[in-house]
């Protein structure tokens, strides 16, 4: 039993769930909902047993220590590692550091083909369908009733808060931007200082096969969670439709993680890369 369990049964009858809420960040959830429970001899006793999240399975807190293999954001708000992440569908973006990892990332690399970059001829956004849209099949997060945009925002940011009336429109969050390594406040009303990144972009696609693809598959590409990041909106301006050998994120922690999550949106979606991106992502992996 840990230690909020102990404090809950000690109060007969207030919930763990309730110690959770009153332990929250300025009594909030982790959706970022005002949270109404009654404080009183809850909240005294929360001080008084100096209560500690810390070792309960299944809280789901932002930067709660423990596993990241359900999902949680890991210690220092990084999210999940990209090799234990292969659909995107568990937030954030951790850097791989671990030898036995690297390895492992440097194997995916590899079996990437590779070819020159075509032209760019007949491209533009529509030919992938018009942006964020919800209705494309065979990707997650699809036909929920929310845009791929919001969908990234609410799976990445944490103190989320939503448009009154709305489980959907995300008006506020923090988010983590794994690119530069900072954390983002942000809102609504300055909506470009967070935008999402197409990790393998939609123009770079488009030279590399994509022109040939139908329609339903560009749409998938371009709305998958897995080739999706929210992230700083100069950082994503900088980077335009750039390969990994032209453009990195700036920090360099999280480069071998960029560089995995770009291999497996290449696999996934059988796209070749240049030889270029191929040395520049096996480099950032040790190779």
């Amino acid at each position: 039993m840990c230690l909020r369990d102990r404090a809950a049964k000690r109060l007969g009858g207030v919930s763990p769930e309730a110690i959770s809420r009153l332990t929250a960040d300025g009594g909030r959830d982790v959706t970022g909902r005002t949270v109404r429970a009654a404080r009183g001899r809850a909240a005294g006793a929360v001080l008084a047993l100096g209560v500690a999240l810390v070792g309960c399975t299944g809280g789901g807190l932002p930067g709660e220590s423990g596993p990241s293999d359900e999902g949680t954001w890991a210690s220092g708000g990084q999210g999940t590692s990209p090799l234990a992440n292969p659909e995107g569908t568990k937030p954030g973006l951790a850097a791989i550091s671990s030898g036995e990892d690297k390895t492992a990332a440097r194997e995916l690399i590899s079996k990437l083909s590779t070819k020159g970059r075509g032209p760019k001829t007949g491209y533009a956004r529509d030919e992938f369908g018009y942006a964020w849209m919800d209705t494309v099949d065979g990707v997650p997060l699809a036909r929920n009733g929310c845009d791929t945009r919001n969908d990234l925002l609410k799976l990445d940011g944490r103190e989320v808060e939503f448009r009154t009336g709305s489980d959907c429109v995300v008006v506020s969050m923090t988010l983590h931007d794994p690119y530069t390594g900072k954390d983002i406040a942000w809102k609504k009303t300055k909506a470009t200082e967070v935008q999402i990144d197409h990790v393998v972009p939609l123009s770079y696609a488009w030279q590399m096969g994509a022109a040939r693809w139908d329609k339903q598959k560009r749409q998938r590409l371009a709305n998958d969670v897995l080739n999706l990041r929210p992230v700083s909106g100069p950082a994503n301006s900088a980077k335009q439709d750039s390969g990994p050998a032209s453009w990195l994120p700036p920090s360099k922690v999280i480069r071998c993680s960029y560089a995995v999550r770009f291999a497996q949106v290449a696999e996934k979606y059988e796209l070749s890369v240049t030889a270029a991106d191929k040395s520049t992502m096996l480099k950032q992996c040790g190779g």
